[in-house]
């Protein structure tokens, strides 16, 4: 079946979560309503934090005192802010295939090579959310994945460390894992800018969506 392609949307600023929330959940009742169509959605946050559904209290510290929201999506607690590209996936799996595992296999994968056109090289680790590079003492995550499904439409997605202020991590446990920290392409001495970050997502766009909708599942 030929799907029409999603919308492609890349907002401007730094959006107010509130009003990130209110635009995903009418944009997935819209699609579950057959009245408009997937929306892969990029933005930026001003500096908060979001709980999801597994999020421990004692993994919040909060010192700078940034606003906490709660995120309906899987997963624990999870910084935005500045410097930070956050993708919102509004995409229907009853037409895509009703696998959420696959949708998550196949997201990551999308991610790794968006990446790897920047020449970062990321990689799922087993048991762990998220992606990851380096080795040892400098192994850190460079993304964070957190999806929700209603009614068989998707919401949230992904965030990717490009510049942010990595010391506002500090103010959480970032999704529960205590061991390893977190890093971005700064960090990594990689120059790409978010939009170079975007032009790559959108060249493997067309992949991932071919992906997502045949019929071989994640192993």
């Amino acid at each position: 079946m030929n799907l029409p392609q999603p919308e492609w949307r890349v907002e401007p600023g730094l959006l107010p979560y509130p009003a990130a929330l209110a635009t995903m959940d009418a944009r997935a009742a819209a699609i579950r309503a057959g009245t408009a169509p997937e929306l892969a959605w990029l933005v930026e946050h001003p500096p908060l934090f979001t709980s999801g559904t597994s999020a421990d209290p004692a993994e919040l510290m909060n010192p700078a005192g940034f606003p906490v929201f709660d995120a309906g999506r899987g997963g624990r607690f999870t910084y935005h802010g500045p410097g930070q590209r956050v993708g919102y996936l509004m995409l229907d799996l009853d037409s895509r295939g009703r696998d959420v595992r696959h949708f998550v296999h196949t997201l990551e994968g999308w991610l790794i090579a968006s990446l790897a056109r920047l020449g970062v090289a990321a990689r799922r680790e087993p048991g762990r959310i998220g992606l990851w590079v380096g080795n040892g003492p400098d192994e850190a995550k460079i993304a964070a994945i957190g999806v929700r499904v209603k009614r068989w439409v998707t919401l949230h997605g992904f965030s990717i460390n490009v510049a942010p202020d990595l010391s506002h991590f500090g103010g959480i446990v970032p999704c529960g894992i205590r061991d390893h920290g977190v890093t971005s392409l700064a960090v990594l001495g990689n120059k790409a800018s978010m939009a170079d970050l975007d032009a790559s997502l959108r060249a493997e766009f067309a992949q991932f969506l071919t992906i997502l909708s045949t019929k071989c599942k994640a192993p």
